[in-house]
């Protein structure tokens, strides 16, 4: 079952960010997910250079953006982004699992700038109606996933990671 989106800021936002996922590394800098979040702290092309996203890779991304991060970036101010969209290979080479989200550009490894803001972060997406999947880590950054097409199934798992 597909859950309605009535974010009118999301076209928007898609329409702006398609055209980097098509270019040259370089032009993929600067291009914005949304108002606060930039497609290069979800791709980590520094150290992942074949770490490049499709048209629909950047879709889901900025629907994480606009739908889950930005509403949360409200409430804890600025979130610094660890991983985002990986490919095949660098999910491999960083140990994801097989069926990862990350793979599909709809999950981000995350934690708050101020580190004290770290359970109001965890507080609200796990009330969040958009998270899919929430498993905390206690040196504390978590996961968060999104689910652009289907209801998100919240998942919530605290101190998952150890």
């Amino acid at each position: 079952m597909k859950t309605p989106v009535n974010d009118t800021h999301l076209s928007a936002h898609l329409t702006s960010s398609s055209a980097a996922a098509f270019g040259h590394q370089s032009e993929l800098y600067g291009t914005h997910l949304s108002t606060h979040f930039l497609l290069e702290e979800f791709l980590n092309t520094r150290k992942y250079p074949c770490n490049k996203p499709t048209l629909q890779h950047v879709v889901n991304m900025t629907y994480g953006c606009v739908m889950l991060l930005e509403p949360a970036r409200q409430v804890v101010g600025p979130i610094i982004v660890n991983s985002g969209y990986r490919n095949e290979d660098v999910n491999r080479m960083v140990g994801g699992v097989r069926n990862s989200q990350h793979l599909l550009g709809q999950a981000a490894d995350i934690r708050p700038r101020d580190a004290q803001q770290f359970q109001c972060l965890v507080d609200f997406l796990r009330t969040h109606p958009q998270t899919d999947q929430l498993l905390t880590a206690r040196s504390g950054w978590l996961h968060v996933s999104w689910s652009p097409f289907t209801r998100p199934r919240h998942f919530i798992r605290i101190g998952y990671y150890k």
